[in-house]
């Protein structure tokens, strides 16, 4: 029986290859079988977000929140994975799809994207039944720096955001962060020291990405306010 000169240029690079190819298929099994896994925390990720911005994480998501996508005049769009579109969620408001989410009480979480200093910062803004009434934010970053614009993250920032209006009257004026202190305690929030760019992102951000739902709340608003008046006639 012939052996291999294990020495030999030949040997070596068979054995190489050998070595590649099998490391390259058990990460490829492994790849394939985390992945449903992967996806699985991701989603509950998003989920648990959603819920949080609605200081609602007690609450069950697949009985509390009906997820539904819109087209730019706010009427319900069939078909698509919401979740997928937050994944590209600039692509998605780009595409004219905006998803929402529901919660059974009435309220509503818009999903909202932009860029702060050094990346991506995304995040879920609630509103009550009002719609206009800010019941919760949750944002997250993906470089802003620590101690800084990464603050937009930490809960005590974004307890600030409860409370603030993004109405004045019927017009859209959304929520800002001002460099300084806020000087508007309806409508503004302290921008973060130090963290100017991040702030100015998150204020775009916010602006930008709820004016896509205003024929939902514009809609919404005008219903509870019919209803309001006619609440009134009945108890002249």
């Amino acid at each position: 029986m012939k052996k291999f000169n294990t020495n030999s240029n030949a040997y070596i690079i068979v054995y190489s290859t050998v070595m590649v190819v099998a490391v390259a298929t058990l990460l490829a099994v492994a790849a394939l079988s985390l992945q449903k896994r992967q996806y699985a925390n991701e989603l509950n990720e998003k989920k648990q977000s959603i819920l949080a911005s609605l200081s609602a994480t007690g609450e069950n998501y697949d009985e509390f929140i009906e997820a539904r996508v819109l087209d730019a005049e706010g009427r319900t769009v069939e078909g698509g994975d919401v979740f997928a579109m937050l994944n590209d969620l600039q692509g998605s408001f780009d595409a004219g799809n905006y998803p929402v989410f529901e919660a059974r009480d009435g309220r509503v979480v818009i999903p909202v994207t932009g860029s702060g200093l050094w990346g991506p910062i995304w995040g879920y803004v609630a509103l009550e039944n009002d719609m206009n009434t800010v019941a919760g934010i949750v944002m997250s970053h993906k470089g802003e720096t620590p101690g800084l614009g990464a603050e937009i993250a930490t809960e005590k920032y974004q307890s600030n955001f409860v409370g603030k209006t993004i109405f004045e009257g019927g017009e859209f004026v959304s929520v800002s962060l001002r460099k300084g202190g806020a000087k508007d305690p309806a409508h503004e929030v302290d921008a973060i020291t130090g963290g100017t760019k991040t702030s100015d992102g998150v204020t775009a951000m916010l602006r930008t990405s709820i004016s896509h739902y205003l024929p939902l709340l514009e809609a919404r608003r005008a219903a509870a306010s019919g209803s309001n008046e006619e609440n009134t006639e009945d108890h002249e």
